[in-house]
Formats: structure tokens, C-alpha cells, sequence
């Protein structure tokens, strides 16, 4: 049976589909929860979202962040409690299987993950423990998760992973076209909890919602990527600029390890993220997976799109690396074309890092 979260039964809830199936999209006017999540005029932001659909993986025992660090594109060993970071599973190609957000009070580490990916995690884990003393558990059932850019006071009791976007963490690499001061990330500072699924309404009490629908605009707004959005089969991490919170350069080695490297020293990805703003006066959005055209030559594609209270009509997308990042696109869906201006992301020179800096290299005027 699916998941159905008990806040579903809030007055207005509308449920998501999709990656968000079974917690509500909005509960009778997005607009307004998108503001009390964001906060406005000066005020923080006082929302929270439904985020109990997600899934939670657990991993205990005392070899779990040493363990954790070999398999990991992301440096654990030293992984101080209540700290939050991400790491990626990845193919022997490079290409991104598994995208977790991490957090460890000193004796499990905490894995959220989409919906549908808590199970497959688990069970690969499980074949890859051998004889160390590690644990592993799928609590998804047991566990929810929920949403704030706020701190909540009250809420000080739980487990919280706070999002390490934008900022460049240790052993990362910014792929973006600003600097780390200048990224809108900033503007979302972005925290999940982790609270006992029956404490679920008790917690919440009375407190404003906001739906998915709200979270997604602020996610799209802060250029952040998401797993099974953003992701296809063919992903590495250097087209949605994740070298900057989910990779650590300089680390041991892990599985798809090689292709990080080659690509950041000597290669540029062949795909690039970029944000699109786009044109509103059709009152309608496209749909994900609608095609992005330059002309009449498709480029890339939309991978999320969202109605945000102050841009209007945004989306992210996966397009071409060679685009001309000048280039006025469109997005066709079904035959409807939206007009698109593009704001990079990722930067179209990204890449070719040791080249570069070597002097073997010139990046592109």
C-alpha cells in the first residue's frame, strides 16, 4: 500500500504526485505558503513542509562512517555529530546512483533519501557490509522527515540535517558561474528533521504547512538539484555542480572515482544545469521532460519547473554544455512554446581544471 501521510487530512491539502506522492502539493493557496516558508518583509519564514513520504536509512555499528567513507564520494571518516553533508553512490562510470543527505548523532548515521530509493539503498548496502560491524536498517516507516528554512526552537529535541548548499565544503569545487557569496542558495537556508512518524501531527500542531509545491519553487530558485529530478541514467555529478557539497577531490578511493577525476582535471561535462525564467503570459507551466529547443534544434530538457510567488514561472534544466549561454531559448511541450531567458548555473568552461591551471590548457574566450 502507498504511503498516505496523516497530514493529508489538513484542511485544503491537495496531494503531489510523482517524486512527492502521498504528502500534499498545497493546502489551498501555494502562494501565500511559499511566503511564510521563505519568510518576507525582514520576517523568517515560519512554515514547515510535509516532508514524511521521504525515505530513511540507517546505519549503525563502529565502522559505519570509516565504511561509509570507502564506498562515498564524500569524506566521513572524521564526520563530527549533528553535521550535515551529502554523498553520492556512483557507478564505475561516474554516473550518480544514490544521492543522501547525512547526518550522524554519534552512534547511527541518518541516510534520507527519495521515497522510492530507501529500499534498493538499503539492500546495497547490505550486500557490500562483508564481515564489518555495521548495521543497516530501512526505518522509513518509523521515520519522517519534514522541512523548514527556519530554525524551529521547539523542535530542538530531534535530529536535523541542515542543508551544506551552496557553500563549497571541504575538498569540493564550485562548477557554478558566481562566486559562493553571490549564489541565490543563500537565500534558502534549508533544513530537514527527523522525527518519530507517530509525533508527526503532535509536532506540527498548529503551525502554518506548506505543500511541496512551495518547497520545490525555493529549491529551483536556489539552483539546487535533486535526485530523480535533475538525474537521468546518464548523470555525473559535474553537470549539476555537486563537486561543490556532495564530492571530496582529494579523498581516498571509491567506486566511479576515476571519471570524477579525468572529467574536473582534464575533460569539461558534456551537460550543463541552468535556470530558466520563463515567459508567463500563457498562465500555464510545461511539464518536466518538455523539450529545451535553441531555435528549432532541442538542446536539453526541462528536469523541474515550479511557480514561484515572486519570479513567476521558473524551471531548471539539463541542456548541451556548448549552448551559447546568450542564447534566448524556449521550452516546447506538447507543441506550446514558452520562451526561456537562461541564467548559468553551471559555468560552460567548467573543467579542464589542471589543464588550466598547468597552462597546457586555455579555457575557451
Amino acid at each position: 500500500m502507498s504511503y498516505l501521510s496523516p497530514l493529508l487530512n489538513r484542511h485544503g491539502a491537495v496531494q503531489a504526485g510523482g517524486l512527492d506522492a502521498g504528502v500534499a502539493a498545497h493546502y489551498g493557496d501555494p502562494n501565500r505558503e511559499q511566503r511564510l516558508l521563505a519568510g518576507y518583509l525582514g520576517k523568517p519564514g515560519t512554515a514547515v513542509v510535509d516532508l514524511s513520504h521521504r525515505g530513511v536509512v540507517t546505519v549503525a555499528g563502529p565502522d559505519r562512517l570509516s565504511w561509509l567513507n570507502t564506498l562515498s564520494s564524500q569524506q566521513l571518516s572524521n564526520l563530527a555529530p549533528n553535521t550535515g553533508t551529502e554523498l553520492l553512490l556512483l557507478t564505475v562510470q561516474g554516473r550518480i546512483e544514490f544521492d543522501a543527505r547525512v547526518v550522524d548523532d554519534g552512534e547511527t548515521t541518518w541516510l534520507i533519501v527519495e521515497a522510492e530509493e530507501a529500499a534498493p539503498l538499503a539492500a546495497w548496502l547490505n550486500s557490500m557490509k562483508f564481515m564489518l560491524r555495521v548495521e543497516i536498517a530501512d526505518v522509513s516507516a518509523d521515520w519522517a522527515v519534514v522541512g523548514s528554512v527556519s530554525e524551529v526552537p521547539e523542535w530542538d529535541k530531534y535530529l536535523v540535517w541542515v542543508d551544506p548548499w551552496p557553500h563549497v565544503g571541504a575538498g569540493g569545487y564550485s562548477y557554478a558561474a558566481v562566486s559562493e557569496d553571490q549564489h541565490p542558495g543563500l537565500e534558502r537556508p534549508w533544513r530537514e528533521y527527523l522525527m518519530p512518524t507517530g509525533e508527526l501531527e503532535e509536532a506540527v500542531g498548529q503551525r502554518p504547512l506548506a505543500g511541496v509545491w512551495a518547497a520545490e519553487a525555493l529549491r529551483l530558485a536556489a539552483w539546487r538539484p535533486r535526485r530523480g529530478a535533475e538525474t537521468d541514467d546518464k548523470t555525473i555529478p559535474h553537470e549539476l555542480d555537486l563537486l561543490r557539497t556532495a564530492v571530496h577531490m582529494s579523498k581516498g578511493c571509491y567506486k566511479g572515482q576515476e571519471t570524477i577525476a579525468r572529467v574536473h582535471n582534464l575533460g569539461r561535462p558534456p551537460r550543463r544545469l541552468v535556470f530558466l525564467q520563463l515567459d508567463g503570459s500563457l498562465h500555464t507551466l510545461p511539464a518536466p521532460g518538455s523539450e529545451v529547443l535553441l531555435e528549432d534544434r532541442v538542446v536539453g530538457k526541462v528536469t523541474s519547473v515550479a511557480q514561484h510567488f515572486e519570479m513567476g514561472p521558473i524551471a531548471l534544466a539539463v541542456i548541451k554544455r556548448s549552448v551559447d549561454p546568450d542564447a534566448v531559448l524556449s521550452v516546447n511541450d506538447a507543441g506550446e512554446r514558452y520562451p526561456a531567458n537562461q541564467e548559468i548555473i553551471v559555468a560552460t568552461d567548467a573543467g579542464q581544471v589542471v589543464g588550466r591551471q598547468s597552462g597546457f590548457l586555455r579555457a575557451p574566450r
